[in-house]
C-alpha cells in the first residue's frame, strides 16, 4: 500500500508537469496516460480473460466506468490549475460523498457520528477552498468534483459486488476506461504527445499499472482493516512530492484543513471497518 502510494505521488507529480508546465490538453492527457496503463495491464487481461466480460448487467457496468472517467478527467484537469498539495487533500472527500450517496440512494442507515465527520471533512475542504478569498477560482471545485464522481463509481461497485465476480468488475473497468476517455478526448480536441510528453505519458502509463498492481497486492497479503490506513499516507507523500519537483506546501491555517479531512476520513473508515466486522458476527451466529 505504501508502495502504491509512492506510485500515485510520482504519477501526479508527472500528470503536473504534463498539464501545467508543458501545457498539454487535460482531456487528451487522461486518454493517454490510461491508453498506456492499459497496454501495460495487458497480462492481467490475459489471466483474467475476456470471458470475464460476460454479464447480465452491461449498462451498469457502463455507467459506472462513465463516472470513473468523467472523475479522472475532472483530476487531471484540476492538476492543470491546483497545487498537488490542494488537489490530493480535496479528493480525499471521496468517502463523505459515499457516506451521502449510500444514504440517498442506497438506503443505508447513517448515524449521527457519520454525519459529523461529514460535516467536519466538508468544513475542512471549505478551509482549504477559501471561496470567500481574492485569490479563489472556481477551477479549485475539479479535485471535489473528481470526488464526487468517483464516490458515485464506488457506490456503484459497491452495489455490484453482490451480483459480479470481482474479475468481471475489473476486467469492464480496464476495458472501457480507455475507449470512454478517447471519446472525452475527441471531443475536446485530440492532441497526439511527441518528445519528451510522450516519454512521461508512456512513464504515467507504468506508474498507473504498478499503483493498482501494488494495491492488489496489499488486499491480497492482509486484511482491508490493516491496510486500508496506510491509504492515507497519499497526503504526506503528495504534500513532499509537490514540495520537491514544485515548491508547492500548504501554510498556516491550511494544514488545518487538511488534518479535518484526514481524520474524518479515518473516522468513518474505522467505522465503517467495525460495522462489516459486526454484521460478519451476527451472521456467523
Amino acid at each position: 500500500m505504501v508502495l502504491a502510494g509512492i506510485a500515485f505521488a510520482i504519477l501526479n507529480v508527472v500528470t503536473q508537469w504534463l498539464t501545467m508546465r508543458l501545457a498539454f490538453p487535460s482531456a487528451s492527457a487522461a486518454f493517454w496516460q490510461y491508453a498506456f496503463a492499459l497496454v501495460f495491464s495487458l497480462p492481467f487481461l490475459k489471466k483474467g480473460g475476456f470471458p470475464a466480460l460476460r454479464t447480465r448487467y452491461p449498462w451498469r457496468h457502463v455507467i459506472r466506468v462513465a463516472f470513473a472517467a468523467f472523475g479522472v478527467q475532472a483530476w487531471i484537469a484540476g492538476l492543470a490549475v491546483v497545487p498537488i498539495w490542494q488537489a490530493i487533500a480535496l479528493v480525499m472527500t471521496s468517502p463523505f460523498f459515499i457516506v451521502l450517496g449510500a444514504r440517498l440512494f442506497l438506503g443505508e442507515e447513517v448515524g449521527a457520528a457519520r454525519w459529523t465527520a461529514t460535516g467536519i471533512g466538508f468544513a475542512g475542504a471549505m478551509i482549504i477552498l477559501q471561496p470567500w478569498s481574492d485569490g479563489f477560482t472556481w477551477a479549485a471545485f475539479l479535485p471535489i468534483l473528481s470526488a464526487l464522481l468517483w464516490g458515485a463509481s464506488s457506490l456503484m461497485t459497491k452495489s455490484l459486488t453482490d451480483i459480479e465476480r470481482p474479475e468481471t468488475i475489473t476486467v469492464w473497468l480496464l476495458v472501457l476506461l480507455t475507449p470512454i476517455n478517447g471519446g472525452l478526448a475527441l471531443a475536446a480536441g485530440f492532441s497526439a504527445p511527441m518528445g519528451i510528453a510522450l516519454t512521461l505519458f508512456v512513464a504515467a502509463g507504468v506508474l498507473t499499472a504498478m499503483a493498482q498492481y501494488f494495491l492488489t497486492l496489499a488486499y491480497a497479503a492482509a486484511d482491508a482493516a490493516y491496510v486500508q490506513p496506510f491509504d492515507d499516507l497519499k497526503l504526506p507523500l503528495n504534500v513532499l512530492a509537490g514540495w520537491l519537483v514544485f515548491g508547492y506546501a500548504p501554510s498556516g491555517y491550511l494544514w488545518l484543513g487538511a488534518l479535518l479531512i484526514l481524520g474524518a476520513s479515518l473516522f468513518i473508515m474505522r467505522n465503517e471497518m467495525k460495522r462489516e466486522r459486526q454484521g460478519g458476527g451476527r451472521a456467523a451466529k
